[in-house]
């Protein structure tokens, strides 16, 4: 009895350093995953578009996805000054009309009836991309040019989204700059903190899920090319 005691606290012993090295090690990866997750937390915020953009490429078409009237104006703004030649509104309210859509844009009726095109299946940042994807195709616009066209902290999931969905476009993102919410400010406003923070997350699940996809054998080949004006 003697023995098997003493071989327990023998192994007890043994087992001991083994336990506090795996302890450490783990230790030590939660510290790096969480300095890892701030470090990108931060350099996301501080990557977020101060100033509204300016824009001059000339694109097949613009897309705008819907949270914000002032986002529809920026989009209508664009086509109007002939920067696309068809303009897709996703994301509108089902209760929503044309007409009223169109008192909000900054173009004629007749440039309205002919080239803006309104989507209403989607109802989050997904959909949006795959109504895109969707008019894209039918307009023989998922190989051309467009500008995205969105808040500027949003800006980022979106072009994750719409390069996945569409691998063979070039986006030209267009961030409208809020005044209810200044990303400026994140260190100062709670609720901005937490805005980006939630778009921040998002974000990486998004590009964890493209990057698992585009390693999947089954995934299309290929990514969009993503143009930043300059």
């Amino acid at each position: 009895m003697n023995r098997l005691r003493a071989r327990g606290r023998d192994a007890g012993t043994a087992l001991t350093p083994a336990l506090g090295r795996w302890g450490m090690a783990a230790l030590a990866l939660v510290s790096f995953l969480a300095a890892a997750f701030v470090a990108g937390f931060i350099g996301f915020a501080l990557s977020l578009e101060r100033s509204e953009s300016t824009l001059t490429v000339q694109a097949d078409g613009v897309v705008v996805l819907t949270g914000g009237s002032d986002r529809v104006y920026e989009a209508g703004g664009l086509l109007a000054r002939g920067q696309a030649r068809r303009l897709l509104i996703t994301g509108v309210n089902r209760a929503t009309r044309g007409h009223e859509i169109a008192k909000l844009l900054p173009v004629s009726r007749e440039l309205f009836d002919c080239c803006v095109d309104l989507g209403y299946r989607a109802r989050d940042t997904i959909g949006n991309a795959l109504e895109t994807r969707d008019w894209a195709q039918a307009r023989g616009l998922d190989r051309g040019s467009l500008i995205v066209v969105t808040s500027n902290y949003h800006m980022p999931r979106a072009l994750a989204e719409l390069s996945a969905a569409l691998p063979e476009a070039s986006l030209y993102p267009f961030a409208v700059v809020s005044d209810h919410v200044r990303v400026e400010d994140w260190l100062d406003d709670i609720a901005v903190t937490r805005l980006i923070a939630a778009e921040y997350c998002k974000y990486l699940y998004v590009a964890l899920r493209n990057r698992l996809l585009e390693r999947s054998p089954a995934a299309p080949s290929g990514s969009a090319a993503v143009a930043e004006p300059r």
